[in-house]
């Protein structure tokens, strides 16, 4: 049996393209379920209870990663403390717990259109996967998640009211709520989604040059300013 076309099914119109009808190749309509496929069952994953209660032990861990960068001193601090004095000394400076039973708290939308922009790299996943995996649908919005050119230019759009909300580098609230580099405007942080991700990142034909000595007359490339 042919797997695209068959010019000899009498109850079939013969389509010279994908048998859904759309103009795309049988292997990017193959894609493309497999995509929803996945979506799918990321979908019904996150609204069990155990994903809830990952999520929550993750943003916990997370917390206390950026209380304690350095993995050693978080293992001193818990063996001259105790597990639970520990919990209790965090939880006085931090309240996990009271923080996400705030969020799960629901008021009134002040807006459910919304217009998302974001920098095509790995930290604006949150931001891009909320969307075919349905949590914005789930909090009452419908948003349109935009990809954008540059930091610059996703600046620019926020200050023009263009996007309601967008992926930033993370000096650059700060930078726009002082006006440097543009008007000063406030700006609000919503959410980190990561932390410590960055990186200097030397040419492939620099590879072993991994002291800093060696840099000299090196020219490094910075994507924004701020």
């Amino acid at each position: 049996m042919p797997q695209y076309f068959d010019p000899y099914d009498a109850d079939r119109p013969l389509l010279l393209k994908c048998s859904c009808g759309r103009d795309h190749t049988a292997a990017e309509h193959q894609a493309e379920v497999a995509a929803e496929a996945a979506a799918t069952t990321l979908r019904a994953r996150s609204e069990t209870a155990d994903f809830e209660a990952y999520s929550h032990e993750f943003i916990e861990a997370t917390l206390v990663k950026a209380l304690f960068p350095q993995d050693a001193l978080r293992r001193r601090f818990l063996r001259a403390v105790g597990k639970g004095a520990a919990m209790s000394a965090i939880a006085s400076v931090l309240p996990v717990a009271s923080l996400q039973a705030m969020a799960q708290e629901k008021g009134a939308l002040e807006k459910k259109d919304l217009k998302i922009g974001f920098i095509p790299i790995t930290c604006a996943t949150p931001l891009i996967m909320a969307h075919p995996l349905g949590f914005y649908r789930q909090q009452g919005l419908n948003v349109d998640v935009v990809k954008t050119a540059g930091w610059a230019l996703i600046r620019d759009k926020m200050l023009n009211k263009e996007y309601d909300a967008t992926h930033f580098l993370s000096p650059m609230p700060l930078a726009i709520s002082l006006g440097l580099g543009s008007n000063a405007t406030p700006m609000n942080v919503a959410t980190i989604q990561n932390t410590n991700g960055q990186a200097i990142t030397l040419a492939l034909k620099h590879k072993d040059k991994r002291n800093p000595k060696d840099w000299k007359g090196f020219k490094f490339a910075v994507p924004f300013d701020y």
